[in-house]
């Protein structure tokens, strides 16, 4: 089974042009075989292709279905971008694959990267919910500096991972079902002392993600991993 993209299915019947070169030339489907799409925000569409032309297939709408999403609560992960740019990749990736609904690159005091191609992590984000046979793409939003992010979350959970010695609970046993949650992780030197406490004012509540010392990337998907699990 594979799953097509169509962002624009309620204005438009054809395919994009990447989409129909995977579609015709990749996996040659031809007139009248059909197809499964989804515009990325839970409806599934069944269709048939009208025209398999490799730069812009058409198809009809056979008929379509409103798919529940696997979890019942929204997971929010901000996270600083690591050095190797393939490491934070990697990450969205899997935790896309696990089922997170918003991701935000944060901005912090020891950020050894700066800038990020938001092009290059919407097409991992989208490979992977197809991959996945997802019908929802979770949302990126562009790189955000880390006291602007802080000062208006809108979740009703609010935690930062951080590995200084200080009394923090277990993520796994803060997270409340059913509530939306947002977990903040920081760069690979870890948050500043400053943006903790920062943190702590507006209301996140510090959590550790186990015993071990984790690389951002792993930070990531392991917070991602413990919020689905527990609302399962």
């Amino acid at each position: 089974m594979y799953l097509f993209y169509t962002p624009n299915i309620e204005t438009s019947r054809i395919l994009s042009e990447e989409e129909s070169q995977h579609c015709i030339k990749v996996l040659r489907y031809a007139r009248g075989d059909e197809i499964i799409l989804t515009d990325g925000r839970g409806t599934l569409f069944h269709a048939q292709i009208t025209n398999p032309h490799p730069k812009h297939c058409e198809f009809e709408i056979i008929s379509c279905e409103r798919q529940q999403k696997s979890h019942n609560f929204y997971l929010h992960i901000a996270i600083a971008p690591t050095k190797n740019i393939e490491r934070l990749e990697w990450m969205i990736e899997k935790c896309t694959e696990i089922g997170v609904d918003e991701i935000t690159p944060i901005l912090c005091r020891f950020s050894e990267r700066k800038q990020i191609r938001e092009d290059r992590l919407e097409k991992i984000i989208l490979s992977a919910a197809k991959q996945s046979l997802t019908s929802y793409l979770p949302k990126l939003n562009p790189l955000t500096d880390f006291d602007s992010f802080v000062r208006s979350p809108k979740e009703d959970t609010l935690f930062i991972a951080h590995c200084y010695k200080e009394d923090k609970m277990q993520l796994k046993d803060e997270i409340q079902r059913g509530k939306s949650c947002l977990v903040l992780i920081g760069p690979e030197g870890d948050f500043s002392e400053d943006e903790v406490r920062s943190a702590l004012g507006f209301g996140f509540l510090p959590v550790s993600l186990g015993s071990s010392r984790l690389r951002t990337e792993t930070a990531g998907v392991v917070a991602c991993h413990t919020a689905v699990l527990m609302n399962a």
